[in-house]
């Protein structure tokens, strides 16, 4: 059982750095757990705000439901209740209900709610599964704005309106009219996450826009170095963010750009390089060439007293 309200959740997940755990596969692509619990031990030791599990860093699109479960399961186990943990919520209403529903009695914390599968849905339709979710569990629910799913300001008041546990809105686009105009409507009814790829891109100027935190990639390999940053945006030290823009984010989202499919493979790729491998991802996304993880390991090795 959850130990966080809706209430309780969005106080402790505003008030520090996110974070979405890579799901760890032996060589047959087989979900490897032991690995997967001792990374989620290994990040919950570090003063991170939440984990998310089978997230897009952590491949959910390609996790069948049981491993789903699975993965979730092992989460919670592994964060051993030091961190809160949620859950997704993918696909058709049917099964995100489905999988709501399991999150709850696993004891998951909250949840994040991904786009529909495979189709364009208008923004009544997406309120209808936005509440569809909302009424199926207890839990806070974080509506996740993005690709086929894009909600828009009137269409989320709507759904805050209706559903009280409706506590997060993860922003996927990063139109700053956009956000202005959501954050100047809601205001604090909810809690804005960054959740672009490497976020900490993005994250100086949409601080001012009211998105206090963002969901980290590179936490995963480069922890402390990935608290650091978040602590000097929050501070709004933009000579020490620009800084490590320039010594490792930037030239990281180079070698990211390169492939589609990448913003996951370059995170496996940097545990790797900090002797923490995760194993491979699984098609249809690639792993990086090995003259790719060679430049990844030199940056890195730049921040190497950062990582560990």
């Amino acid at each position: 059982m959850t130990k966080y309200s809706p209430t309780e959740l969005v106080e402790t997940l505003g008030s520090g750095l996110l974070s979405f755990p890579v799901t760890h596969f032996d060589a047959d692509l087989q979900f490897d757990e032991p690995a997967y619990r001792e990374h989620l031990e290994w990040l919950s030791g570090y003063p991170v705000a939440g984990l998310f599990a089978a997230g897009g860093t952590g491949e959910g699109f390609s996790l069948n439901p049981e491993e789903t479960d699975r993965v979730v399961r092992a989460a919670i186990s592994g964060a051993g209740g030091k961190v809160p943990v949620l859950a997704p919520a993918t696909g058709s209403t049917v099964n995100a209900v489905a999988q709501v529903q399991a999150a709850e009695k696993a004891g998951a914390d909250g949840i994040l709610l991904m786009p529909p599968y495979l189709t364009e849905a208008g923004q009544r339709g997406l309120v209808e599964h936005i509440s569809a979710i909302c009424s199926a569990t207890s839990l806070g629910v974080i509506f996740y704005s993005r690709a086929n799913a894009v909600l828009g300001t009137d269409a989320l008041e709507q759904a805050c309106a209706r559903n009280a546990n409706l506590v997060g809105f993860k922003d996927g686009v990063g139109g700053i009219e956009q956000m202005t105009r959501t954050y100047a409507q809601l205001g604090d009814r909810l809690f804005y996450v960054g959740g672009l790829p490497t976020a900490e891109v993005f994250a100086l100027p949409l601080l001012q826009l009211g998105v206090t935190t963002y969901s980290s990639a590179i936490f995963n390999f480069v922890p402390q170095f990935a608290l650091d940053f978040y602590a000097a945006v929050r501070r709004q030290d933009r000579t020490a963010v620009y800084a490590m823009l320039n010594d490792f984010v930037i030239p990281y989202t180079k070698i990211r750009d390169r492939e589609s499919g990448y913003s996951v493979s370059i995170v496996k790729a940097g545990l790797a390089a900090v002797g923490r491998p995760a194993g491979p991802v699984r098609p249809p996304l690639s792993d990086l060439l090995d003259a790719e993880r060679d430049e990844l390991q030199t940056l890195v090795d730049k921040v190497a007293g950062s990582k560990a």
